[in-house]
């Protein structure tokens, strides 16, 4: 799917997830749609799969595009980026 589109899907993901509060188990492998959704991400190795590492972030509940911009969202990207790296070595 092109970035346009998959930006509006998470914009209106995001917008759900502000109304109904439910769970959701997402699975990306994009690291900046992970860090934009989620309350905690789960960084899992490849074969064997097994989880690496779990991150809680610390990013406001109600999300925008633009905050894919700031330092902390480019943080959390960061470390989940060392984590993967760590499952794959």
């Amino acid at each position: 799917m092109d970035e346009i589109t998959r930006d509006r899907l998470n914009e209106q993901l995001q917008q759900l997830w502000q109304r109904e509060r439910r769970t959701v188990v997402f699975v990306t492998h994009s690291i900046a749609e992970a860090v934009y959704l989620s309350s905690r991400i789960v960084v899992m190795s490849p074969r064997p799969g097994r989880i690496v590492k779990v991150i809680r972030l610390a990013l406001p509940d109600e999300r925008h595009l633009g905050l894919r911009d700031s330092t902390d969202f480019m943080a959390v990207a960061h470390e989940v980026r060392e984590a993967l790296a760590e499952g794959h070595a």
